[in-house]
Parts: C-alpha cells; structure tokens; sequence
C-alpha cells in the first residue's frame, strides 16, 4: 500500500468495534486517508510497539509523525472537509485534550460492550449509504405533490380568487394597500402585484403544474423548486382562509428546503451528481420531527379531555370536515378499540418520532410506522395532499442501501451507489450554513418552546430573525386538532324566488344528502366545501366570506357556481338566500340497512338571515 503522501490510520482489524468506527471515517475522509488492520501492515511500522496497537488506534502522517487516541481520530477526520473544527477545539480549547483522552481509553477498554451497544443501535449492516438515489426519490415526490396542489387549484381559482369569485385577489391587495402596514414585495411576496387578472390566476396554476412536470422528469430541479415557491407562496399570501391550511405552509417549508437539497445542475445525471446536504438533510429530518411531535404535543397541551381521556376517535371519524365511508366503518368500532386507537395515536406522534435522532435502522422503522400511520388517515378522511406530503418528507428517513431495490437494475444504478460512497459535496455552501442557523433558531425558540410555555418570549434576536421570514413561510407552526370537535353542525345555502319555495345547493363533496356515499376526494382539496365545516363552527359575522359566496350566487356567478354540484336555478338566479343549520350524525349498521342513509340529521335553525341584492 503506497502511503507516502498519504496519512495511514491503522487500527485493530480483530476488533468489530474498531471496524464499524472507521468505516464511518472513511466515509467522511475518502481517499485522503488509507486505513489498514495492524496485523497487515504492523511489520512496516517497527517504532510503534506491537502492544500499542492493540491500545488504540494510530496515525502515521507522511511525515513519519505518529499519533495515537483521540489525537488520532480528530486529525485523521481533520482531512476531511468540514470537519476540522473538532481538531482545532482539541488543540485550543484547555481542558478538551485531557478530558478527550481519557474518554477514549474508557471506550477502548470496554470495546468488547461497546460492540454489543453498537450492534442493537446499527443492526449487522454497518455500512454507510449515500442518499443520492433518496434524493432523486424525494425530489421526484415533492414534484408530483406540487403538481397536484396545483392541478388542484387550478379548477377553482376563479371561483376563489377571480373577479367574479368569493374572495377577489384585487380586493385583497387593495385591502393590503389599505392595512397600514408598508407595502413591499419582501413584506408581501405575490407574483399578482404585477398582474392580477383571471387570466394570470389560471397561468399561474398551469405554470404551476408545468414546471412540477419538469422537477419529476429532474430537469434543473433546484430553479424548479424556486419557481414552484415562489408561486405557490403568491396564492398563499392573498388566498386568506382558502390557502390558511397547515398542508398549504408544509409545502413551502418543504419546498424552500429542498432548493439547496437538490443538485444545483440543468440536468443532473446519477454518476455525476454529488451527495446532499447532510446539514439540509437533517434539517428536513428535523421538520418531519416538528411536523408529527407537535402534533402530538398539542393534544396533551390543549387540556381537552377528550383526547386526555382517550375519548378523541369517538367523535373524529363523524366530525372530521370530509371523511370517507371507510371513515363511517371506523366509527362504528367499539369504543375500547378507539381508546386503543387514540393511545397509538400518542406513541406515533410523541415517542417515535424521538427515534428519527436515533441511527439507520430505527430511522427505517419509523419510516414504516409514519407511512401505515398517513395512509390510515387517507383512508378515513380527506386531508388533501396532506398525508402523500408527509409520505414525501418520510423519505428523508432512508437511503440508497434501503431504496436502490425500488429502482430497476438495468439502470445501473446499484453500480452508482458504491461509486458515490466517500464523496463530499465540493465547497463549503454558506447559504446551507445560514439556512439552518435560521430554521433552527426560529423552530426552537419561536415555534416549538412556546408550546410548552406559554408565557415564554422569545429572545430580541430570534424575534427579529422571525419578522424578517415571516412573510416568506419559510418556518411554520403545526399541531393539527389540537381540540376535537364533538358534534358536526353542517350549513345548507338554499335560494327561493319567492321566499316560500327553498331548494338547497348541493356541493360536491361536503356532506348533505344523507343517502349520498361519503366519498374519496383527496388528494384535490375543495376548498370551498372544506371551508363551509369550519363557518358551521362559528357564525355568519365571523365569516364574512360565506356571505360573499351567497350574494355571488344570487349573481349567479358561472365560476362560484362551477365550484357546486348542482344550480336548482337553472335560468336565472334566484331573489333570496339564506343559509341553514343541520346537525348530522353517522348512522350506524342497523339504521343504515333500514333506511340506506350514511347520516342522519335535524335541523337547528337559521345560519343567516334572508338576503336579497339591493
């Protein structure tokens, strides 16, 4: 073995301990470092006793130097780039050498214990996989989510936001123009300051969609995902409560993660890609962490006693804003099996994500765990994209050694793998360096600490870093139902032409027939029918939308009407409106063969007063 201008780390090649540590350093150093067994190249070394070997590892620089222990190890991962620093604490910071040493000779004299820990934390495959193929994956996923929101809100951005529609993104922008707060792009970033009209809404979405195509066929992926924020958050800024979901700001924490995730080239191919951001790696780990932690934290935090008392999924399944007919089933299970059920919930959303810290083969069940869990919530309710985004960002819990068997072997891409074992992404990228100082330090002290104290303020430091991304979404609160709802009011807009005769509205997938299947609609997300289970929980004055949405239909507006199912008026608008209140239950196995209806309901009285156009 040639190591004249190479530094050679020898170690104990009978010693499991020692050969699971260095492949991880030689992960991190490639070939700057050889590494060999002492019993191969022991007889090159004769100023080094043989007993010293066996003691602890060591470095011979090319300048014939030797190094032994902890010294050792911080040079030899001090050829490395980016990982000096531990070295230069090492030599400069008193106390640290002596201190360092000492843990090093405790660990080598319990190195036959210490093999065993190492077994029950990495399993028998102590390897190290690149994650270039789970990039690919990963970014091929977020694309294909991108497409859908977009898809999804192409086919309602007139009724929504058009001029004719419920909440007009003129006069959101003129509301702004008028809030007293100054007006800029930084302040408020909408691509519709420069073009607001119908038309550009719906170029947007095609845009949209148009460059999601790109990102999953990998095409320039880094300036897609720039692009696909960057329009995203223009309908988010002036969407108001149709674009307020938790999903809706997931996706640009996502998304403006994943632009320094992905490989900054216009059309990467896998031999010549380098690895990812371990930084933005873990950044994206870490959100899954916040995502499903706080989540969890909330329930407990909220005091609501059904979810303390276990009592949460006796309602859910009912009063969730659009749940499926397989959502009708759950409900009709016993309620030891929901307090068993709400219990799993707790261990899925505050322990097992602790285990995304932990190394690969816990991150592997989590995975596992994460994906049953999401795919249980779609099938029983309509989240939107919610649960495939989720999905998605799970991805960053693998890697090449677990996902290279989904791809076909013909591409060669197994071969790929090994080749991209050792290499370091080329430079030291800055802006990944100051993105996690800010998303850590505005997740940390501005998010997450105030959701276990709630009289915490925050830091003038962290607060300030806060107001300067705030409008960019970049950083997120989530924590959904943190308070169940235990019944389900549903409204009904019914119009009459002459204030006797009422017929209803029927929207397209918000319940209302009560023989109508509770149908699968995600991942589109109605909006609109979504928004409707959150104005029944509260009133007319503080929606101001829905009384919107009544006066466009006695305008009979084509886009607003293009958002229901059925027009009872035909020929022309009718001369009133008003909107009433029902409350729906599931019905249960026996009512339901009786009668054939998924719900049952009464009615509670009048949402609205009649309204009629000036």
């Amino acid at each position: 073995m040639e190591t004249a201008n190479k530094p050679i780390l020898i170690y104990e090649g009978d010693c499991g301990f020692c050969r699971h540590w260095v492949r991880r350093w030689r992960h991190l150093t490639g070939e700057r470092v050889d590494y060999a067994p002492y019993e191969e190249v022991g007889a090159r070394f004769p100023q080094i006793p043989k007993g010293e070997f066996a003691q602890s590892v060591q470095l011979v620089e090319p300048d014939g130097s030797i190094y032994r222990g902890a010294e050792a190890v911080f040079r030899t991962l001090a050829h490395s780039p980016g990982k000096g620093w531990p070295f230069w604490i090492y030599r400069n910071i008193p106390g640290v050498a002596p201190v360092s040493e000492r843990v090093y000779a405790t660990v080598a004299h319990h190195r036959e214990g210490l093999n065993e820990v190492n077994r029950w934390l990495w399993g028998t495959d102590f390897e190290f996989y690149p994650c270039i193929l789970t990039r690919r994956l990963f970014l091929g996923g977020l694309g294909f989510i991108y497409l859908i929101a977009f898809l999804s809100l192409s086919v309602q951005v007139e009724g929504l936001f058009g001029s004719h529609g419920i909440a007009p993104v003129k006069e959101a922008l003129e509301s702004i123009r008028e809030g007293g707060d100054p007006v800029s792009f930084l302040n408020f970033p909408t691509l519709f300051w420069f073009d607001s009209s119908d038309a550009f809404l719906r170029m947007s979405c095609l845009a949209g969609a148009g460059v999601s195509i790109l990102l999953i066929g990998n095409i320039f992926p880094a300036g897609c995902l720039f692009v696909l924020d960057l329009l995203y958050l223009s309908f988010l800024v002036v969407g108001d409560r149709f674009m307020a979901y938790q999903w809706d700001t997931l996706l640009l924490e996502v998304g403006f993660l994943a632009i320094f995730f992905a490989p900054w080239k216009i059309r990467p191919r896998l031999k010549d890609e380098p690895p990812p951001s371990t930084v933005v790696l873990w950044l994206i780990r870490f959100l899954l962490f916040k995502l499903m932690f706080s989540s969890g934290l909330v329930k407990v935090l909220s005091g609501d006693q059904s979810w303390t008392e276990l009592q949460a999924l006796e309602f859910h399944f009912e009063t969730q804003p659009l749940p499926t007919w397989i959502g009708w089933y759950f409900h009709q299970i016993p309620f030891s099996i929901h307090q068993l059920f709400v219990f799993c919930v707790f261990l899925i959303q505050l322990v097992v994500p602790i285990f995304i810290f932990l190394p690969r083969r816990f991150r592997l069940r989590v995975f596992q765990i994460f994906v049953f869990f999401q795919v249980l919530i779609q099938l029983t309710g309509n989240y939107g994209f919610f649960n495939l985004l989720t999905i998605v960002l799970c991805l960053s819990l693998l890697d090449d050694g677990y996902v290279k068997k989904w791809f076909p072997a013909r591409w060669g891409e197994v071969s790929l793998i090994e080749k991209g074992r050792g290499r370091e992404p080329r430079g030291k990228n800055v802006g990944v360096g100051i993105t996690a100082v800010v998303v850590l330090v505005v997740s940390i002290f501005v998010q997450m600490v105030p959701l276990v104290f709630w009289d915490y303020k925050w830091p003038g430091w962290a607060n300030a870093a806060y107001r300067q991304i705030k409008s960019f979404h970049i950083v997120n609160r989530y924590g959904l139902f943190a308070w169940m709802t235990t019944t389900r009011p549903e409204i009904m807009i019914e119009g009459s032409r002459d204030g006797q005769e009422w017929k209803t509205y029927v929207f397209k997938w918000k319940p209302g027939d009560p023989g109508r299947v509770p149908a699968f609609v995600a991942p589109h997300q109605p909006r609109l029918d979504w928004q409707m289970w959150f104005a029944a929980l509260g009133n007319y004055r503080r929606n101001p939308w829905l009384i919107r949405t009544m006066v466009q239909l006695l305008n009979g507006s084509p886009p607003v009407l293009a958002l229901l199912e059925t027009n009872p008026f035909p020929g022309s608008p009718p001369k009133y409106m008003r909107a009433v209140v029902y409350d729906y239950r599931f019905t249960n196995f026996e009512e339901r063969n009786e009668t054939g209806n998924w719900w049952k309901r009464i009615p509670t009285g009048n949402y609205t007063p009649v309204i009629q156009l000036p």
